[in-house]
């Protein structure tokens, strides 16, 4: 992971993050029809604890601001935006179908990404 130029970061100001209830076990406050579908094939955002939509939306902004982003795709966004919570967990959030909107999920412990992610994101906190 690199770190982008502030005008790569700008372009971000168009996306949102809006979640997806195929990641989610509790509806919390996203207001999906219906309230949550999460799916056998998906790892889940809120395994550990429900993750209000504000604090989900604030780790997306923190992630973007960080510069915790992949390379650009052709239309100037990346397709993950990563994100550290308060209490270490790393979540990655990812470029939906209609290529402006974001759902996230929990990178597991296992997974090698989530290590690096963690470091990068606490290297990037002391710098800033």
């Amino acid at each position: 992971m690199e770190m982008f130029a502030e005008e790569t970061i700008s372009r971000l100001g168009n996306a949102r993050y809006t979640g997806s209830g195929h990641h989610k076990s509790k509806p919390a406050d996203y207001g999906f029809v219906p309230p949550v579908s999460p799916r056998s094939d998906k790892s889940l955002c809120d395994d550990l604890r429900p993750i209000p939509f504000r604090e989900a939306r604030s780790l997306f902004h923190s992630g973007i601001c960080l510069g915790m982003i992949s390379n650009p795709l052709e239309h100037g966004l990346p397709k993950y935006v990563w994100a550290v919570d308060d209490g270490g967990e790393a979540y990655e959030a990812k470029l939906g179908g209609d290529g402006r909107s974001y759902h996230g999920y929990r990178l597991y412990r296992d997974e090698r990404m989530r290590d690096y992610i963690v470091d990068t994101w606490n290297e990037r906190q002391r710098q800033s």
